[in-house]
């Protein structure tokens, strides 16, 4: 067994790690030499720092006594991680623009700058999280003396009792907290010693639990189902529970919120971040940490449930299992990994408080008394504000001892935890609305955060005390003055549910009421509509329209002194000095602009806070010949007119997007009519031609009825091939309809390409001895399978070959036809030595009525509506196929053919 000496001063021995982590970490940062400490895993681990006490010793507790129930804990914020990462961002970028330094500062800056907003969730704050940091000193006095053995072996630290240790370790935490976390006022310098350290000890309780669960799962016992097992042979039903009830719900909504509402938390990942690019990897690195964190818990609650004696603390199995084994190391190791969990908590809360008391509570009390409290001189708010952190993580971590002292009689750690995080969870619709309500205003989220706090304080916190109080126990049993309708527990007489259940429905109800309900009713002022728009709309480009304080009558010398005492001489000297802003006497009618007034304010805010940078600036400019809301008015104004000129903008954006677009579709109808006009006037032309030549010649005929045979005979020739030419020209038009609107038969079969060509051969022979052209067809394919309509495929083949014989005026004219097997299709080029077409005609020689005008000025003007080579695109098309011209073998035109080998082709 361990003695409470050793377990002691390893305890001490390991903050005594922590002091030489956090001093080498902040060392490595002044040499410059902090890559590493601004990593995404750093930044990943030291969010872990949400698993505290209660997730270490809690979660195992929660599940021996309520199954499931502990997964919620970690869902909610794996939820937030994966599928808020947008909010977490919006977060990041807000705060980092406007010098955010607080959950408290988050919300003030956002409703108008609002010091009473920031004072009331300070408080709030306070008193909340109070439970929380006497949570972690129970769970360290807890496991102290679990892992120690019975007092009274001569030890000299064997006779402390669980209020001395919880005492010593909140004064070891106040020192490390103080050391480390109040070295300055800039909270944007971020503490990178003590985020190191969290770090640190964020690695410690992963491999402590995992060893324990291993130990437990594959030392003690045959693996996972001899564990559950075990449990069913004890008689613990392990589906005896009903995980996803009302109060599953209710953990899930409360640890979402706690992610982004706990101060430690908010200061953490928000605060803490050197770059928005680490939530990319704690996006998917934090949840599967938190998944590690969990793996091993049900396992080690049943194995304890199952082999411990009757009435063992179920929060304490992970250090009794490894003592019950005699197994010391692992147990010590154990302790160690607890012992972080709830040291990096209390660090961290308590820095995060101490920063919103003195920036909130402090300061403003001093300002307001007149600098009374303030030392004059350089960095007299600094040292002010430093002296006043350092005794609020004191008095904060005092109240977390007196309130473990009042209530240290309960056994469940889980429960304390819970009452925080329904506290915290009272933020949360303030947030939301600051971040995505423009309307929302400063009244409703003070009114909502004031009675959802009050609601919560009734019904949840007050019940926690009525192990130390009879008078309060009777109050939660019986209502005060006896009206059971108001009972803590019971509120407007709902009984029945969970208490957890029933403050959180009702806190939140009246929360979110109140905040909607207000805003609804109130008008903002002009400050508030300039914030809203900067939290709204931060992912705008043009951030520049954000509140400024215009100097009116203050000299810049008065400007510079407040600067002075909250960043030093030699910070405010940079300042103005890169601002190209004089002082003295030579610079009293010297302009300060709005700009370097905002960007001054914005560096005081990450010192004193928003609201305290504003109300000091405010001060100093107090006589102005210009009043602040006069200011504010333009202010406001300006913004409502840049954001009425972006909807302007909008709007003729889209206007003129619209007149093109009835420009573009007027334009097509012009060439549509054009081109119809084209149309008749082509088809009139080329119907009249053989109808004329048809008429003129049948009147001969009629009239001239002795007319001798070979004359006879050659005009009925003629009118025979006008009447073909006519026909053609018909069959052409139809076609061209038919294809367009769909219609027509296909006969789509395999067929052979080559059998196909060598027909179109046999029907231009005519043609090609007519012009005297020589008609070359090789290499042949032997076999060539497609899939077409072996018809309309003859007539492409017949089309080009004979446009190609046609227009062909060589001295020595060639028609080459070259067909090939290529890739998986079947390739076809014919091409003639002719002109060729011109470049001209390329881009549309595929189009409705093109006909490709001779170069020679005496040449004829080719016949035809120019339908031939758009029939043939749109037939190739149908089968799957590509007709295009190419670069070919001769001087003249190259048509292609491509289409696709049936599938039964063979290789």
């Amino acid at each position: 067994m361990l003695s409470p000496d050793f377990v002691i001063l390893t305890a001490v021995a390991y903050v005594g790690l922590l002091f030489v982590i956090a001093y080498f970490s902040d060392a490595q940062t002044r040499r410059g030499k902090a890559g590493f400490l601004r990593s995404p895993l750093v930044y990943t681990l030291s969010i872990s720092v949400y698993c505290t006490s209660w997730t270490f010793y809690g979660a195992v507790g929660t599940a021996a006594r309520d199954g499931l129930e502990f997964m919620a804990v970690y869902m909610g914020p794996t939820l937030v991680f994966v599928g808020w990462w947008f909010l977490l961002r919006k977060l990041v970028w807000v705060c980092h623009s406007q010098g955010i330094t607080s959950i408290a500062d988050l919300l003030s800056s956002r409703f108008g700058k609002s010091s009473s907003l920031a004072v009331l969730v300070t408080l709030i704050a306070m008193v909340t999280i109070t439970p929380y940091i006497a949570l972690q000193l129970k769970a360290i006095a807890t496991s102290i003396q679990t892992v120690s053995s019975a007092r009274g072996h001569g030890d000299r630290l064997a006779g402390l009792d669980d209020v001395s240790l919880a005492l010593g370790a909140a004064v070891g935490m106040a020192l490390f907290s103080i050391f480390f976390g109040t070295r300055n006022v800039d909270v944007r310098e971020q503490h990178l010693g003590v985020v190191a350290a969290i770090a640190f000890e964020a690695a410690v309780k992963l491999l402590a639990l995992i060893a324990v669960g291993l130990f437990v799962v594959f030392g003690m016992s045959g693996g996972f189902g001899d564990v559950y097992a075990r449990a069913v042979e004890a008689g613990f039903d392990i589906h005896e529970r009903e995980p996803f009830g009302s109060r599953w719900i209710a953990i899930l909504i409360l640890s979402s919120s706690a992610i982004l509402c706990l101060p430690r938390q908010f200061h953490i990942t928000v605060i803490e971040n050197s770059n928005e690019e680490h939530l990319r990897t704690a996006g998917w690195a934090f949840p599967a940490y938190l998944l590690l964190m969990s793996t091993f818990t049900l396992p080690i609650a049943y194995y304890g449930l199952a082999t411990m004696p009757a009435g063992s603390n179920p929060d304490m199995f992970v250090l009794t299992l490894p003592m019950a084994a005699g197994q010391d190391g692992l147990a010590l190791f154990a302790f160690i990994g607890g012992f972080s969990s709830a040291t990096s908590m209390i660090i961290i809360a308590s820095i995060a408080l101490s920063i919103m008391v003195s920036n909130h509570i402090v300061l403003p009390l001093a300002l307001s008394r007149g600098d009374k409290l303030v030392e004059t001189g350089e960095k007299g708010i600094a040292r002010l504000l430093l002296r006043s952190r350092r005794i609020s993580i004191a008095v904060i971590l005092l109240m977390g001892f007196l309130y473990f002292w009042l209530t240290g009689e309960s056994d469940a750690l889980a429960p304390i935890g819970l009452i925080s995080f329904a506290g915290v969870a009272q933020f949360l619709p303030a947030l939301l609305a600051a971040l995505y309500w423009r309307q929302a205003h400063v009244y409703g989220a003070l009114s909502g955060i004031l009675i959802g706090t009050a609601t919560w304080a009734w019904t949840l916190f007050l019940p926690s005390f009525t192990s130390s109080s009879l008078t309060i126990a009777s109050l939660v049993a019986h209502g005060p003055w006896g009206l059971t309708a108001l009972r803590p527990e019971a509120l407007f007489g709902m009984e029945g549910l969970d208490p957890l259940v029933h403050s959180v429905f009702w806190s939140l109800f009246f929360n979110v009421t109140a905040l909607i309900f207000v805003s609804l009713l109130a008008k903002q002022n002009i400050m508030e509509r300039v914030q809203s728009g900067v939290f709204v709309d931060i992912f705008r480009a043009d951030q520049g329209a954000q509140t400024r304080v215009i100097r009116g009558s203050a000299t810049t010398d008065e400007i510079f002194f407040v600067a002075e005492r909250v960043l030093g001489w030699h910070r405010a000297q940079t300042l103005f000095e890169a601002a190209n802003i004089p002082r003295g006497d030579h610079a009293l009618d010297v302009a300060v602009s709005s700009e370097f007034i905002a960007r001054l304010e914005r560096e005081l805010a990450s010192s004193i806070g928003a609201a305290s940078a504003h109300v000091l600036l405010t001060k100093v400019g107090a006589d102005d010949r210009i009043s602040l809301e006069e200011v504010m008015q333009i202010a406001g104004e300006t913004q409502q007119a840049i954001e009425y000129s972006h909807e302007l903008e909008e709007k003729s954006h889209k206007l003129r997007l619209t007149a093109q677009q009835l420009q573009e579709a007027n334009a097509r109808l012009h060439e549509l009519h054009r081109q119809k006009d084209d149309f008749l006037s082509q088809v009139s032309h080329e119907v009249r031609t053989p109808m004329t030549s048809i008429r003129s010649i049948s009147q001969i005929l009629l009239r001239e009825r002795d007319l001798d045979p070979d004359r006879r005979s050659r005009f009925i020739q003629t009118i025979h091939q006008e009447s073909a030419r006519l026909t053609r020209l018909l069959d052409g038009i139809l076609d061209m309809s038919a294809l367009e609107h769909g219609e027509g038969t296909w006969d789509i079969r395999p067929i052979d390409g080559e059998t196909v060509l060598a027909r179109a051969f046999i029907v231009c022979e005519a043609l090609a001895r007519q012009h005297a052209i020589a008609v070359e067809h090789h290499p042949q394919v032997p076999d060539a399978q497609i899939l077409g309509d072996p018809d309309r495929l003859c007539q492409v083949f017949i089309n080009i070959i004979a446009n190609a014989i046609a227009h062909n005026d060589a001295k020595a004219p060639v028609v080459q036809v070259l067909s090939r097997v290529e890739g998986g299709k079947y390739v076809v080029d014919i091409a003639d030595n002719g002109k060729g077409i011109s470049a001209e005609y390329h881009s549309n020689i595929f189009d409705k009525f093109m006909r490709v005008q001779p170069s020679d000025a005496g040449a004829a003007v080719p016949s035809g509506l120019g339908l031939g080579l758009n029939i043939s695109y749109t037939i190739i098309q149908k089968m799957n196929g590509r007709l295009e011209l190419v670069d070919g073998p001769l001087e003249g035109a190259c048509f292609r053919i491509t289409l696709p080998l049936s599938e039964d082709e063979p290789a």
